[in-house]
């Protein structure tokens, strides 16, 4: 295991993590902003295009298990260094692409690589601190998928759009090559190899703590995709802002979710628990107000940037309360597991949000609808406390009468 008695400052390995969780988040999200380009240079429909979102989302879920599953055995280092490798070729592979077809086949294997580098980093980036800034360097690594959003993503959009949206997918592939290089310098490699327990990691992951762990994080996050994924009509035709307002305004977004980020992971290694159960609060809370705040465009404003900061305040903590609900035995994997699921989340939001807009409720009707979401999420994560803290009551034993 890798010795957590570093000094306060940041590990350069927990930045080498953080410029492999950069890469990939602008490669997940770049897309969103490339789908005209693309639908044109491909000659597909623009819904078509869109379904490339949808193949990446695809390929984390199935991915994060099976690829963990395989690289069971292998040192951590070298399977962040595999995976690096495999990003690199799957976005070199999109900028070659000849056809739409190819292009999915491209994108769905470069997101084989995401769940797994985000479980097996979460796990590293522990191992890389002291015992109470775990969550703290968990938040760091994301902190490379929030500033992706910030930064990454619009001037890759801009990259695309000036040039072609094969340029993207070059820079994306530099990317990969600088934190497969940052990775192999930084990251130490482990003293001794794992020898992987199947029975113990499927033992481990079948627990009822961590499986409602899992069941918490879809709920958690997936609340907030409800709106996101609709952000762009919700400020346009509800709050009043003009098209070309949109793009400057999730900026706001994007610096909510580096703070929430931070906040929540400093939080969590204080007080794990409450900061699980009052980041699914707050984002509720938040969700539920933007119902009337969104009719005010300084509010809307106000209230962007808190999405992304109540949003991400629970990305470090339920990551965190995966793992220690799977310590020792399958951390590898539930961590793994736990990263799909915040994806899954992200397909059920949008999904919901879907559901919600053909049903005729309206754009009006997204805000409180989410807010129900993480409320739900927060009832998973009480019951599950409350299974915990039955199971560690012990059971009375009757002793037998010694006297005569």
């Amino acid at each position: 295991m890798i010795d957590g008695t570093e000094p306060r400052r940041l590990p350069p390995a927990l930045l080498a993590l953080t410029a492999g969780a950069f890469g990939i988040g602008v490669t997940e999200f770049v897309i969103m902003g490339l789908l005209l380009e693309v639908s044109a240079d491909l000659s597909v429909s623009i819904s078509s295009a869109g379904m490339l979102i949808s193949g990446y989302a695809l390929g984390v879920v199935v991915g994060a298990p099976l690829v963990t599953a395989l690289t069971a055995a292998w040192p951590r280092k070298h399977t962040l260094l595999a995976l690096m490798g495999i990003f690199a070729l799957g976005n070199a592979a999109c900028a070659l692409a000849p056809s739409y077809e190819f292009l999915m086949l491209a994108r769905v294997v470069t997101a084989l690589a995401h769940g797994t580098f985000f479980g097996v980093g979460s796990v590293v980036a522990t191992g890389l601190v002291a015992p109470e800034r775990k969550a703290s360097a968990i938040a760091i690594m994301f902190t490379g998928l929030t500033v992706a959003n910030i930064l990454g993503v619009p001037f890759g959009t801009w990259l695309g759009q000036a040039f072609s949206w094969r340029a993207t997918f070059w820079a994306v592939t530099l990317v990969g090559l600088v934190a497969l290089a940052v990775i192999a310098l930084f990251v130490p490699r482990e003293t001794a190899p794992r020898a992987p327990d199947w029975r113990a990691d499927l033992r481990a992951l079948a627990r009822p703590p961590v499986l409602l762990g899992m069941l918490t994080t879809v709920l958690g996050f997936g609340g907030m995709f409800v709106v996101f994924t609709y952000i762009a009509p919700v400020l346009t035709q509800i709050s009043g802002f003009g098209d070309a307002a949109v793009s400057p305004i999730l900026l706001l977004f994007g610096a909510g979710l580096i703070a929430g980020n931070l906040l929540g992971g400093r939080c969590a290694d204080r007080w794990l628990v409450p900061s699980v159960l009052g980041s699914l609060l707050l984002l509720a809370a938040v969700l539920g107000l933007m119902t009337f705040a969104v009719h005010s465009k300084i509010l809307a404003l106000v209230f962007v940037g808190l999405l992304g900061a109540a949003a991400f305040a629970t990305a470090p903590p339920l990551q965190m309360w995966v793992l220690s609900r799977a310590e020792g035995a399958g951390q590898t994997l539930a961590s793994s597991f736990n990263i799909a699921a915040f994806n899954l989340g992200n397909a059920m939001g949008a999904w919901l949000g879907g559901v919600v807009i053909d049903g005729g409720w309206g754009l009006n009707a997204l805000p409180w609808v989410a807010a129900l979401v993480p409320l739900a999420a927060l009832a998973v994560a009480i019951l599950s406390l409350r299974l915990e803290r039955a199971a560690e009551v012990p059971a009375l034993e009757v002793q037998p009468n010694t006297c005569t």
